[in-house]
């Protein structure tokens, strides 16, 4: 499959168009998440959407673009699901318990993102790395905040962004997807506690 821009659908002009391109969205995420890429069609998901098959192309281009639409749309919509918990905190370790809590709900709600994503690797490379580069620089730039403001170690790597964006994937996929039942409050506490100590101040001090 030939490399594309991952940011290649056409934004609507009206508020009718953004609520049609919404639709589609909407209904790509349930066809792909209970089907897969493949065995989805444009014509199952603009039955789906309600929308007209001939209207779909004023939107996407082609079903590929349509995927490569929803990955970026899903990693806007975790990012903006989980930003304003995390603006509630002023501690960066109560932010992190906050924001994963925060993500594992959306993960609960929203289990299509995990089979999405992970087509995602072969169907649309590069709107899957940029999900996952972007979602790890948010969390080492957050790091290194707290780490100017002395809350943590100030040495933070860019490992630490990518341990604690695989921590929180795969407990969503966990307690989210697999085992839907757990306090996600208690989740969160626990799994917190690991990066609290993990990232303790030079001064020895717990951060929070």
């Amino acid at each position: 499959m030939a490399q594309q821009s991952p940011v290649e659908f056409k934004e609507p002009r009206t508020e009718r168009g953004r609520r049609t391109q919404r639709a589609l969205l909407d209904a790509a995420a349930a066809e792909f998440g209970e089907r897969g890429f493949h065995e989805s069609s444009i014509v199952s998901i603009t039955a789906r959407a309600g929308v007209a098959l001939g209207s779909f192309y004023t939107y996407f281009e082609s079903k590929d673009a349509l995927f490569r639409a929803l990955v970026l749309d899903m990693s806007g919509r975790v990012r903006d699901h989980v930003a304003p918990v995390l603006s509630t905190k002023t501690n960066a370790m109560d932010a992190e318990q906050a924001g994963l809590q925060a993500f594992l709900e959306f993960a609960r709600e929203h289990k299509e993102i995990y089979r999405i994503i992970d087509e995602a690797e072969f169907v649309a490379p590069d709107a899957w790395h940029l999900h996952y580069e972007t979602t790890a620089l948010r969390i080492v730039e957050r790091m290194r905040k707290a780490a100017a403001k002395g809350e943590i170690s100030a040495s933070v790597d860019e490992v630490h962004g990518w341990a604690i964006m695989g921590m929180n994937v795969f407990l969503g996929l966990r307690y989210g997807v697999m085992s839907p039942n757990r306090s996600l409050a208690d989740v969160a506490r626990v799994a917190n506690e690991l990066i609290r100590h993990g990232l303790r101040s030079r001064d020895g001090n717990a951060t929070g």
